[in-house]
């Protein structure tokens, strides 16, 4: 399945909520733009941008079970949720439990394992900053702790500190 039938899978997924599709069309935007920048190979972009269309595939089921979509309830959900949705994709095991890693911790910022991971953070920052207002000193103490690409410091700066 392409990049493109994964997205539209996903928004339909969302059941018509705006707000979830604006989001992960961020966020997918964001990663993919600093994948490319960063070089990654044709895998591990393919990994990262299905990851980014997915991150947030529980939070229709946190709203309901929980309340919020704190994210530590996301990850958790997240990753049986995913598996089922890509499993008819043709992605191998491998890919789907690569993407299930990701989303079972796209909010979790220590041991951050591969550049896929630190981009997939980067990207859902940025644009969860840009959603909320973060403060600039949020923004700062982020650039400083967590981020590491050069393109996700630069896009970041960019988009949330002009």
């Amino acid at each position: 399945m392409s990049i493109a039938q994964l997205l539209e899978k996903m928004i339909d997924y969302s059941a018509g909520n705006i707000h979830d599709i604006d989001h992960l069309i961020r966020v997918w935007t964001y990663a993919k733009t600093i994948g490319e920048l960063e070089g990654l190979d044709a895998n591990a972009q393919f990994i990262l941008e299905t990851a980014a269309i997915t991150h947030d595939i529980a939070c229709p089921l946190c709203r309901e079970k929980y309340g919020n979509t704190n994210g530590k309830y996301q990850e958790h959900e997240g990753i049986p949720l995913v598996r089922a949705f890509l499993s008819d994709t043709g992605l191998s095991p491998e890919q789907i439990e690569r993407v299930a890693y990701l989303v079972g911790h796209h909010h979790t910022y220590i041991n951050v394992d591969g550049a896929d991971y630190q981009i997939l953070l980067e990207a859902d920052y940025i644009a969860n900053a840009s959603e909320n207002s973060f403060s600039r000193q949020s923004i700062e103490t982020f650039l400083r702790r967590v981020a590491k690409t050069e393109s996700g410091i630069r896009l970041a700066r960019s988009v949330l500190l002009s």
